[in-house]
């Protein structure tokens, strides 16, 4: 058996049942071995568009995530993608073949690159193919980033068949995490906040449970977001998406437990979301993360789950409820109250700033288009957002049903990679409506991939909010008298472009422009809907005066 057939065998052995690619001469075999074992291979239009499927199929089924590519400019074109997986720790496997010779024009140095965007690098051994591709899985499961090179040589050669089972690796044993410094920190606090990111995703219940019993309020990152939908003391998203709610209570907090969060500039406001009197402990699995991006004050080492398990199970608290435990103070019917009243974006009043078309063109407020789309659309749904200046206007006002609906594409700070990112969850979750909230040049951007859209034939909504210009630049330097002429463009109709893709295409301008989208949601669904929504152009948003602050 070669070498390739064998990763291809291996990976699947693992649960490998979807691979996202372009296919070239270097992964043809390897490509065709998933699909021979039973994997689902999908063929993209870009390489770059197959790097954000993959971490949108990841971050969205909660697996990991493949993407094959060919080599040398294969690997290349995916770059962008694969840096945002590498920044947001997706779990995700590049096959990457190798041309190993110097002098071929197909040669790159492929540790460097992935060392280079904090990807981990494996490499594929013709001795040792099967161990290596279950190395490079496990890596990948344990959240990581990895390209695993193929040399093409190594590929062809033939080696021992494999074909299964997986080999068990050795159980780590298990370490009882120590939670004292937390425990003495929790039953001290009378206003404790939980701030649950990325490393929590999998841990709402225990997670609740402890705040429960200490009378925490409940926050996360943006990557977490969706984590306590529901739960009657969700603050939802910390930092410069915060309500003035959220902000407020977090900013009297005196103690703030950050559980699987580095606690960034984003989820921090640059620090100053954080009193300076509150007692900070940071809770991950991996202690290098401690301290990166502020000092904190404890720091409790293990996986979120096990930790939250272990600090319940020494306050005696049991999976049906509380023991004997004192919870603080902060946790009254008044407060309760006021998060139902003011504790999401929809509920805090706003000037609508529509503009009529009594001259020119009629635009509608990305607040009132954000908010009729939320009206309208099922409440199952995984909402999918591109980085821009818009970008917190769905993230905070489309509402989600759970921490797996929700797919913010902004480790690395990108434009472009939203909507085939929302290809990758909607592969991953085809029950549920997806929608890529994306602006006008992102969508641009990455319009190539509405080709796969059509495709795939799945329940894709694509809405665009389109301010015909990289609006951070326009509201970032405009105000100071630079020239816009770089960033501003002539209105462009971005709904014939999409029906010329095989889309349904939409144009809105008011609320009543989205009548339409009702008809469509009655089904069946099977062309993808694109909405160019003209929206007014008259602010900036605060959270990109956030993000230009920390340049």
């Amino acid at each position: 058996m070669r070498v390739a057939e064998v990763v291809g065998r291996v990976l699947y052995g693992h649960g490998v049942r979807h691979v996202f690619g372009v296919v070239g001469s270097g992964n043809f075999h390897v490509t065709n071995a998933l699909v021979a074992a039973g994997a689902r291979f999908v063929a993209a239009a870009h390489e770059g568009g197959a790097a954000s499927m993959a971490d949108g199929y990841a971050r969205t089924a909660g697996t990991v995530g493949l993407l094959s590519v060919h080599q040398g400019p294969g690997v290349t074109n995916a770059l962008t993608g694969l840096t945002e997986a590498a920044k947001s720790r997706t779990p995700m496997v590049v096959l990457a073949p190798e041309a190993t010779a110097p002098r071929s024009n197909f040669f790159i140095d492929l540790p460097a690159l992935a060392a280079a965007v904090g990807a981990d690098f494996h490499r594929v051994r013709a001795t040792h193919a099967a161990e290596d591709a279950g190395a490079a899985y496990r890596a990948a499961a344990r959240g990581a980033t990895v390209v695993l090179g193929l040399p093409l040589e190594v590929q062809q050669a033939m080696t021992e068949p494999w074909s299964g089972p997986v080999p068990a690796g050795a159980p780590t044993p298990a370490t009882a995490p120590q939670v004292e410094s937390l425990l003495a920190a929790l039953q001290a606090a009378r206003r404790p906040v939980f701030i649950a990111g990325r490393g929590a995703r999998a841990a709402r219940e225990p997670l609740t449970r402890l705040a429960d019993a200490c009378g925490a309020l409940l926050a996360v990152s943006a990557a977490a977001k969706g984590l306590f939908a529901g739960n009657p003391w969700n603050l939802d998203v910390a930092g410069g998406f915060a309500t003035p709610l959220a902000a407020e209570l977090i900013g009297t907090a005196d103690l703030v437990v950050a559980w699987g969060s580095t606690l960034n500039m984003w989820t921090t406001r640059h620090g100053e979301l954080i009193p300076p009197s509150a007692v900070v402990v940071q809770v991950d699995h991996d202690p290098a993360a401690f301290g990166v991006n502020r000092p904190v004050d404890l720091t409790v080492a293990g996986e979120v789950s096990a930790v939250a398990e272990a600090a319940l199970a020494r306050l005696g608290v049991g999976a049906t409820g509380p023991g004997n435990v004192t919870t603080g103070g902060w946790r009254t019917p008044e407060l309760a109250q006021r998060i139902r009243d003011h504790g999401r974006w929809r509920t805090v009043p706003y000037r609508d700033e529509s503009v009529s078309g009594r001259v020119g063109a009629p635009t509608i407020d990305p607040r009132t288009l954000s908010a009729a789309l939320d009206d309208l659309l099922p409440p199952d749904r995984t909402v999918v957002v591109d980085s821009g200046n818009f970008m917190g206007y769905p993230s905070m006002w489309l509402d989600v049903p759970d921490v797996s609906g929700f797919c913010l594409t902004q480790a690395f700070q990108s434009v472009g990679l939203g909507l085939a990112s929302a290809l990758g969850a909607a592969v991953a979750r085809p029950d549920r409506l997806t929608v890529a909230a994306v602006g006008d040049g992102g969508f641009v951007m990455s319009a190539t991939e509405l080709v796969t859209a059509v495709r795939l034939a799945l329940p894709l909504l694509v809405v665009i909010y389109d301010d015909a210009a990289y609006g951070a630049e326009v509201h970032h330097f405009g105000p100071d008298g630079h020239p816009l002429e770089t960033v501003t463009f002539p209105e462009t109709d971005l709904a014939a472009i999409a029906r010329g893709y095989g889309c349904d295409g939409l144009t809105v301008r008011t609320v009543d422009d989205l009548a339409p989208v009702r008809r469509w949601l009655g089904g069946p669904r099977t062309r993808p809907l694109v909405i160019d929504a003209k929206v007014c152009a008259a602010r900036g948003s605060w959270w990109l005066e956030e993000a230009f602050r920390g340049h």
